[in-house]
């Protein structure tokens, strides 16, 4: 196959693409450079899409004599990921950038461009498995990615390639050493890579127009303080509340709720963040429509998994869980599970 490698600079995307040329496919490397303004250096681990990822992406490529290209997806991923990651704060939701980059950038807009130029499929560094077409979770659960990529479609899967997904993430460094590539023992990106400083509230607030309101006592009521705006708040928030005195039993509060239009934000222990139900729009669905019972389902990147019973139409999802889940928030994104295979996922609209 000619199939073009997304390679992001660091040692997952490098060996992915190095297994995709020994595989005897056709290989193109290209470094989506992301950001308008990109720091001329990342902060250890902090981030990514700097210009030393670009130049460590074009190394890795010489290194292994693939043809090399840069294309620039500034506006497309500030239009896709970074102002829709805002909007849905605003709005007091909390979404996943990470789940939207793949969904909006890699595998539609990268994707849709590889296609067009005459190739086959993209080649990337993520952590997952791909059986006839069927995603399935890594071999290495401490690095399984499949979370992020159950918003893809089946003909989107159809033209992926993950060739990490039967090893462990120290295999592949040892592999980038044997291979001579700089990127062996670089970190790897954490947090939101548009925010390299982890201040995600910081970064809201510079984007969005101040708009006080109340923290007030979910069970009475009480106003409890003030806040400078919703934005920057998430369901299990316990940090950084801004209250002034302790719950009249010592325990501590938790963000049970965000309501954007009054401004409230309710708080409360931390058992009233116990979710049974969940429900979902725009599910991406690999099975039959139906109510599926026996499965898994998953609401965080790492952790966040129960037993379920789950039904789906071409519209909604609701999946009924059989053990509570905490700090379940819309704009989260569910992903179902039969075994390691993924079903499908949807966008968290409510929670009870």
């Amino acid at each position: 196959m000619r199939v073009l490698a997304a390679m992001s600079g660091g040692v997952d995307s490098a060996v992915a693409a190095a297994r995709a040329r020994d595989a005897g496919h056709d290989v193109v490397g290209v470094h989506l450079a992301l950001s308008a303004k990109p720091a001329t250096m990342r902060e250890g681990a902090r981030g990514c899409c700097s210009v030393e990822d670009s130049h460590d992406a074009r190394r890795c490529a010489d290194v292994l004599g693939l043809p090399f290209y840069v294309w620039d997806m500034a506006a497309r991923f500030s239009a896709d990921v970074v102002e829709p990651f805002v909007a849905e704060y605003a709005a007091g939701r909390t979404p996943n950038p990470c789940l939207r980059c793949n969904e909006k950038i890699k595998f539609s807009a990268v994707l849709d461009r590889a296609l067009a130029l005459g190739f086959d499929a993209v080649v990337t560094g993520h952590y997952a498995r791909l059986t006839d077409g069927v995603l399935r979770r890594a071999a290495d659960a401490g690095k399984d990615q499949s979370y992020v990529l159950g918003v893809l479609t089946a003909e989107q899967l159809a033209h992926a390639v993950f060739p990490l997904g039967d090893s462990h993430k120290s295999e592949v460094r040892a592999e980038a050493a044997r291979r001579g590539l700089v990127v062996a023992e670089k970190p790897d990106s954490h947090d939101i890579c548009f925010i390299p400083s982890g201040d995600t509230r910081g970064f809201l607030d510079e984007r969005l127009e101040q708009a006080p309101g109340e923290l007030v006592d979910a069970a009475s009521g009480a106003v409890l303080g003030r806040h400078t705006g919703v934005a920057g708040f998430t369901v299990g928030q316990r940090h950084g509340l801004g209250l002034d005195r302790p719950a009249p039993d010592g325990r501590p509060r938790y963000v049970l709720g965000i309501e954007p239009v009054s401004r409230q934000v309710r708080v409360g222990p931390a058992e009233e963040l116990d979710v049974r139900s969940v429900a979902a729009g725009r599910p991406v669905w690999h099975a039959p429509w139906g109510t599926v019972d026996d499965v898994v389902v998953q609401v965080r990147a790492h952790g966040g998994l129960a037993p379920a019973r789950v039904t789906v139409s071409e519209g909604s999802l609701t999946a009924e869980l059989h053990e509570p889940l905490r700090g379940v928030a819309p704009g989260q994104a569910v992903v179902v599970y039969d075994d390691d295979r993924v079903l499908g996922s949807a966008t968290i609209t409510a929670t009870a």
